[in-house]
């Protein structure tokens, strides 16, 4: 049986672009059932937002106590994606008792040297707790990872996270790939002309060549450089190379979005090379008249249509 035209990709296109948000909490050390009453574990909020990047760019917006947690998450994301800007936010609500605990050495050295400065200077006043709590490192946030969970905890929220991203980026990869499709549609269209005008091109540099020919034989020239410049006249005039080369990049471009996959760079390389077989043929265009200024039109919109696919490459993984 006959392999479809257009195969289901193992892995579809995606674009850069992308935002996922999941939450979790922190587990007892013991679990759920041996929790302490009136102590909640730690909630957290794990945001992913992604733009596009050449390359793979992973900023962290952590808990000053989660540097270890950050390169586990650092080698995670490294792992699971190739190219883009990646920013990570990691919000951490410490419910209850749990989440705070008091600097017995600094409220005892605030108090003493409060009631020793009033002992001195004879005032009846006592500490004031609010002042201390206030103060500077009087609270400290429990640890997150004491008991062990919370590298498990991100971890998996991680994984759910980028699931959740995924999915976003490749809707958006669908959408962009519609529309290369679309843009890689009216090259050919655009190459087709071109080709059918080719012939009458050729008509064109001929007169030129024939003019040039009498400029040349009027001189003193030998036969030997007139036939140099003939020659030389006659590969400038010819755009099958350029018309052929963009036919192909065209058929290996659609052949990258069928195979899908972390094909962005390839194709935005194809595109480049598109572009310089363009300049190329509008280069033995110029100065011409009849077709070759309808090659010349064809040629200019070959370019807009060129730049825009790059537009929309840009932001492929």
């Amino acid at each position: 049986m006959a392999a479809p035209s257009n195969p289901i990709p193992s892995m579809p296109i995606r674009s850069m672009t992308g935002f996922a948000q999941v939450k979790g909490h922190v587990p007892a050390a013991d679990g759920p059932s041996e929790a302490t009453p009136g102590k909640a574990s730690p909630e957290f909020t794990l945001s992913l937002k992604s733009v596009n990047h050449r390359f793979l760019d992973i900023h962290f917006r952590l808990p000053n106590d989660t540097d270890a947690v950050e390169m586990k998450l650092r080698r995670f994301f490294k792992e699971k994606m190739v190219r883009g800007h990646l920013d990570v936010t990691l919000n951490v609500e410490r419910n209850g008792a749990a989440g705070l605990s008091w600097n017995r050495e600094l409220a005892a050295s605030y108090i003493h040297a409060f009631r020793a400065a009033a002992t001195e200077f004879s005032l009846l006043s006592e500490p004031d707790l609010n002042v201390i709590l206030r103060m500077p490192g009087a609270l400290e946030s429990a640890p997150l990872n004491g008991n062990g969970s919370m590298d498990a905890a991100l971890l998996a929220a991680a994984e759910a996270a980028l699931s959740a991203l995924n999915q976003m980026r490749e809707e958006e990869g669908r959408g962009i790939d519609r529309e290369l499709r679309q843009l890689m549609s009216e090259i050919q269209s655009a190459v087709a002309s071109i080709r059918k005008l080719g012939t009458g091109m050729q008509e064109a540099y001929a007169e030129k060549l024939r003019v040039r020919m009498a400029e040349l034989l009027g001189g003193s020239l030998s036969q030997e450089r007139i036939l140099q410049e003939a020659a030389l006249m006659a590969d400038r005039s010819d755009i099958q190379e350029e018309i052929v080369r963009l036919e192909n990049h065209v058929t290996h471009f659609l052949g990258l979005l069928d195979q899908g996959g972390e094909a962005g760079k390839k194709l935005d390389f194809l595109l480049q090379e598109m572009g310089r077989e363009a300049n190329t043929l509008l280069s033995k265009t110029s100065g011409l008249a009849g077709d070759a200024l309808q090659i010349t039109t064809q040629g200019l919109a070959l370019k807009a249509i060129i730049e825009k696919a790059r537009e929309q490459v840009q932001n492929i993984e």
